[in-house]
């Protein structure tokens, strides 16, 4: 791992503040989260917790010599150039609240072999799991974080004003959505799915179409998506699926 050079970090917001200060918490010799490039004295590293649109323009404003990075998903390297630069995005939602990092994954790239061991050193002082995504994966690695974070929030609120129409409240649907999730990530798809699609019930899986159909039909072609993708994985499976005998 590369040593650690002094860090500072520019964007004050959730990330930035949250970067700063768990960085900070692990020993680096850290400066901001600042907001403007003139405040970052002269960093041989700088971390931009800024929106991609502003990437380029940063990047112009930087003086010679510094070791650039950004924490993008999807943003090319090139966004930083013509410095050394480097990428860490870590796999995880930041709140108002703040982040812990210890545990997360995080994606990370470079244009040298110091500037990517510099993006491998950020992510193991802050106990995340460093994982080169090259520059080619790195739009599919943003839309597979956006799947699984983004549109399963979406997913769960289409869920939530279905059961509104029913008496059945968010809170009162936590504990199976808990469950399916942690489902998920102890066994998969083959060990976690349930339900009447799984089980070939196709008869149950055409009433419960024509009843979105009939009293929310805006959520008709999301439910006909997810049918498909069901069918899909369970295909996919290389032992089939063996759900558990209930929804």
């Amino acid at each position: 791992m590369s040593p650690l050079l002094p860090l500072a970090i520019l964007g004050p917001g959730r990330l930035g503040r949250a970067l700063s200060t768990a960085l900070a918490d692990a020993g680096l010799s850290v400066t901001g989260p600042v907001r403007h490039v003139s405040e970052l004295g002269h960093a041989p590293v700088v971390l931009a917790c800024v929106p991609e649109r502003a990437l380029a323009e940063v990047a112009g404003r930087i003086r010679p010599g510094t070791i650039l990075g950004h924490c993008s998903a999807s943003a090319p390297l090139d966004a930083l150039a013509p410095h050394e630069r480097f990428a860490m995005h870590p796999l995880m939602t930041v709140t108002a609240e703040g982040a812990h990092f210890a545990g997360a994954a995080c994606a990370v790239d470079g244009s040298s072999d110091r500037a990517l061991d510099i993006a491998r050193t950020l992510a193991a002082r802050l106990g995340m799991h460093a994982i080169h995504v090259p520059a080619d994966r790195r739009a599919l690695y943003h839309a597979a974080a956006s799947m699984a974070s983004n549109y399963l929030v979406a997913l769960e609120a289409s869920a939530e004003s279905l059961m509104a129409q029913c008496g059945v409240s968010r809170a009162q649907m936590a504990a199976l959505a808990r469950a399916a999730l942690d489902n998920w990530v102890a066994s998969g798809f083959a060990g976690a799915i349930t339900g009447p699609i799984a089980r070939g019930d196709t008869e149950t899986a055409e009433r419960q179409r024509a009843a979105v159909g009939a009293q929310a039909p805006q959520w008709l072609p999301l439910w006909d998506a997810l049918t498909y993708a069901t069918r899909a994985h369970l295909s996919a499976s290389p032992h089939g699926a063996t759900p558990a005998p209930r929804l």
